[in-house]
């Protein structure tokens, strides 16, 4: 799939931009697909549960309530996050293991890094819409990121060949 988000929001304009300040981290620059959310505060417990399922093609939507403290994601929940079939995840918080997930074959979309792991304490929510940079994600909607930002739809999008 050609994912531009420029593109997408022209021929779409009823799609919901979020605000700016994502980076991106993985070697996949460009990925979109069905949304499924976690919510969950310094503590990745969710997140490495999810990576070990099939994602099909899904995209994990985490709020981490915008922590720099420990980071949600590395490079093993990465890998197995690639290796299940992720198209991508996308962190309100931080990532660790950078290099690592830059040559790991998903999208990773974060606000920052940083070297400390969280503690798992098995806390946190999944498939609730969560909120933040001026969005509502909710689990079943679609979400599209590439180097030029983040977009939501409520249905999947496609360009024209």
């Amino acid at each position: 799939m050609n994912i531009v988000t420029p593109d997408l929001c022209d021929e779409f304009p009823e799609v919901k931009v979020v605000e700016p300040g994502f980076n991106n981290y993985g070697a996949i620059k460009a990925f979109g697909g069905e949304m499924v959310t976690v919510k969950c505060f310094e503590d990745n417990s969710v997140v490495k549960e999810q990576v070990g399922l099939p994602g099909e093609g899904r995209v994990m939507v985490v709020d981490g309530g915008g922590s720099k403290r420990a980071a949600l994601l590395g490079d093993m929940l990465a890998e197995k996050a690639a290796d299940n079939g992720w198209a991508g995840i996308i962190i309100y918080g931080c990532i660790r293991d950078v290099d690592v997930i830059g040559e790991t074959q998903l999208g990773v979309q974060a606000l920052d890094t940083v070297p400390r792991k969280t503690e798992k304490r098995g806390i946190g929510d999944l498939n609730v819409p969560v909120t933040f940079h001026g969005t509502i994600f909710v689990p079943g909607q679609y979400v599209y990121a590439d180097n030029n930002g983040i977009i939501v739809s409520e249905k999947p999008l496609s360009l024209p060949e």
